[in-house]
């Protein structure tokens, strides 16, 4: 039926909806339905098919004749904005129930059974744009260009043009724009739609005052110092996000809503309001991670998020490792207690403690840290971390037992994560470099320390289904000789963190009958990761690792490397489960290695 004799019916499909469910009338066994377009392009079929609600009503288990007739009434208006979207201005639809035009079918008679649907769609000529207008919008707008005179003429490239001169205007600190008259009109003789659309971009608006709504235990002043509302600057709806980014990060809601103002105040500024749910106060998590040599690793993290009222963040980490493998256990505790918007919105304040105890395969030590810090955040994906720490280590190694190191550490650490996800990225990079000047104190020498960890993620095709994977860690120890630095400080390779299938820090400097870390150290890796189903997928990976006694590795740098492959299974928001098996390539190593745990290897 042509769309002109069905705007009149749009109540009377409404009420025919509401009087049906009082009709309890049977369906009969067998129902046909069908949708035809034939003048329409494939793809325009397809999506007149795929937003049909008569098509798809059996599956959602509609089927009497109540829901089937509401269905019907429904897809006159849903067909029509889909040929509308597609520039289509003169269309037809008609649905026939048992041959009868479901408009047309009286809303207190329905009848007893439906058999047959056809759906029939005339889409008309495709519109193209006569006038096409849109004023005034701020100087250096750039308008879609499927917005012009002659370009194919739709609905969509009239939301996305008013879409855009709203964001532009906005953007220029016109925070109350609005679409102050619009003439739209169809030329069906010539196919032509012709629009003029008039914007009232209102007078440019300053920042008023933030309101905060809602039950939080966060002190308001606290949630003040953490939005760094910027009142009395010119309206950015990009600082609004930022506000909202700030609260967030926190850690502390569970959401943060910021709603501008109906109206501006008369000195042309506009309030906001925030609207907070908190989280739980505390949160307790665990980890286990197996390799074949070296045991279970167990790690637990107690958190408290809003410890003072001010949003502040205590976080208890201990990890115990080795259990059960071939060396004794290593234990460590850690504390940080974090302080948002300690010098200004960006940049905040923390406090560490640490002590460990380390049984690796070539020294021993036991170590004590107490320092402070700042944080300071430059957008979502860039942070950076300064502190001042104090720290001492006692350990046996190659280089004799009882050595003491007594430090004073400065450590620059910059991140950088662009990646997709943080358990399973698809795409992306992920840079994280430590520069740390050391100075050491009570007959301890002096020297540089610095490390970098580099991922890139790239999907292999359109469906995410494969993904290359690339890893590229460096590390270097300038300044005191080898034997004069804390083994801590020092790298060895080899194990799930660097070159799976040999093992745990097999790689080192020899010396003597012993082996100890190099003054440098690279490790590359490699995976292709594939989908074999939504939740499973497997990984196919090659690890090579080099270290050096230099403070810079070489071609003749000692190196091993190892490959294998891999079974994921996604556990959705924790990442998936991960089963490495890998055996050595070139090396010391020998015999298989599996690696168990959580998350991606990278």
């Amino acid at each position: 039926m042509p769309l002109k004799r069905l705007r009149h019916r749009a109540g009377t499909f409404c009420l025919a909806g509401l009087l049906a469910l009082a009709a309890p009338l049977g369906q009969a066994q067998a129902l046909e339905i069908s949708l035809s377009a034939p003048n329409a392009s494939e793809d325009l079929a397809e999506r007149l098919r795929g937003a049909s609600s008569v098509l798809s009503a059996r599956a959602r288990g509609f089927d009497t004749v109540q829901e089937l007739l509401a269905a019907s009434l429904s897809d006159y208006r849903t067909l029509v904005q889909v040929l509308y979207d597609a520039g289509h201005f003169g269309p037809s639809v008609s649905i026939r129930l048992n041959g009868r035009e479901a408009a047309l079918i009286p809303p207190l008679n329905p009848p007893a059974s439906i058999s047959t649907i056809d759906i029939r769609v005339e889409p008309g000529p495709a519109f193209r744009f006569g006038t096409a207008r849109i004023a005034p919008v701020p100087q250096g707008t750039d308008l879609p260009s499927t917005f012009a005179t002659g370009a194919p003429a739709s609905t969509a490239v009239l939301q996305a043009t008013t879409r855009t001169a709203r964001e532009a205007w906005r953007d220029a600190g016109h925070a109350k724009v609005r679409i102050a008259a619009q003439k739209i009109t169809a030329n069906h003789r010539n196919a032509q739609l012709n629009a003029d659309i008039r914007m009232a971009p209102g007078p440019k608006l300053r920042f008023g005052t933030l309101h905060i709504a809602g039950q939080s235990d966060v002190r308001p002043d606290a949630i003040q110092r953490i939005a760094g509302f910027p009142s009395g600057e010119t309206f950015d709806p990009q600082d609004v996000q930022t506000v909202g980014t700030r609260l967030r990060r926190t850690g502390t809601f569970t959401s943060v809503a910021l709603s501008e103002a109906e109206n501006a105040n008369p000195d042309g500024t506009l309030d906001y309001t925030a609207t907070f749910e908190d989280q739980p106060k505390r949160h307790l998590s665990f980890g286990i991670e197996l390799q074949s040599n070296e045991g279970i690793d167990l790690s637990a993290k107690w958190m408290h998020r809003n410890l003072f009222g001010g949003a502040e963040r205590l976080r208890i980490e201990t990890r115990l490792a080795n259990i059960g493998g071939s060396g004794d256990q290593d234990g460590r505790v850690a504390v940080r207690l974090d302080r948002p918007a300690t010098f200004g919105p960006d940049s905040s304040s923390f406090y560490l403690f640490e002590i460990e105890s380390l049984d690796e395969p070539h020294y021993t030590a036991r170590r004590a840290m107490l320092g402070l810090g700042v944080r300071r955040v430059f957008s979502e994906t860039l942070h950076a971390e300064w502190s001042l720490v104090g720290a001492t280590t006692r350990a046996d190694d190659a280089f004799g037992t009882g050595r003491r190191f007594d430090y004073l550490l400065l450590p620059l650490r910059i991140e950088q994560d662009r990646r997709d996800s943080k358990v399973s990225a698809t795409k992306g990079t992920y840079l994280n470099a430590q520069i740390t000047p050391f100075a050491g104190f009570k007959g301890s020498k002096s020297g540089l320390y610095l490390k970098a960890d580099g991922r890139a993620y790239r999907p292999l095709g359109s469906s995410n289904r494969i993904v290359a994977a690339g890893r590229l860690q460096l590390g270097s120890a300038l300044g005191p000789g080898l034997q004069d630095i804390a083994p801590g400080l020092l790298f060895f390779s080899g194990g799930a963190g660097s070159v799976r299938g040999q093992p745990y820090q097999s790689l080192g400097i020899p010396v003597g009958g012993s082996t100890a870390g190099g003054r440098s150290f690279l490790a590359a890796s490699a995976e292709l990761r594939g989908y074999v189903t939504d939740k499973i997928s497997l990984v196919g990976f090659y690890d090579v690792g080099m270290v050096d006694s230099d403070s810079f590795v070489s071609g003749s740098s000692s190196r091993h490397a190892g490959a294998g492959i891999g079974l994921r299974y996604d556990l959705g928001g924790l990442g998936p489960l991960r089963l490495d098996l890998a055996q050595p390539v070139s090396g010391t190593g020998n015999g298989l290695q599996f690696y168990l745990g959580i998350g991606q290897a990278f």
